[in-house]
């Protein structure tokens, strides 16, 4: 697992990242263009075991030609890591372990509550907004990624 820092060095110009949204049941991912300037929602897996998960990730990964994974960090809103932080860590570092892919963290705090907040201007209704939720919370978080990645970059 990287520091975002180093990451942001590692990946390739013309490259796709992939965002990851851990949940206890459900994973949320989006990629990205080639570019690196456009978050999109991709899919959500259905999290049985980490095997099952990690083939998952691992067909995307093939099938989009990734070059780095950001996994979000939902670290509570007074800074503090928790048990869903500690998770997220952990399948970051189990990810960097089975594929050898960049892969950094990033906070992630309010990327549901954005997610579900963008969906409501776009006038989405509420079924789609949590059947999508977790996409789309994954696209908030790569948003920020490739935000920052430009920022460095420019």
């Amino acid at each position: 697992m990287l520091d975002i820092e180093i990451f942001v060095q590692k990946i390739k110009k013309k490259s796709r990242l992939m965002g990851i949204d851990p949940g206890k049941k459900r994973v949320g991912i989006a990629i990205s263009d080639e570019n690196k300037i456009v978050a999109t929602p991709y899919k959500t897996l259905i999290r049985n075991n980490y095997a099952e998960l990690l083939s998952g990730i691992k067909k995307i990964i093939v099938e989009n030609q990734i070059d780095g994974i950001v996994v979000g960090n939902p670290i509570n809103m007074d800074g503090s890591e928790g048990s869903s932080s500690q998770s997220a860590k952990d399948l970051a570092i189990n990810l960097s372990k089975d594929i050898t892919k960049n892969i950094t963290l990033w906070d992630e705090r309010l990327s549901s509550q954005g997610a579900f907040n963008l969906s409501t201007e776009l006038a989405v209704n509420s079924t789609k907004k949590v059947k999508k939720l977790d996409e789309n919370s994954a696209q908030f978080i790569l948003q920020g990624v490739l935000d920052y990645y430009h920022k460095k970059n420019t």
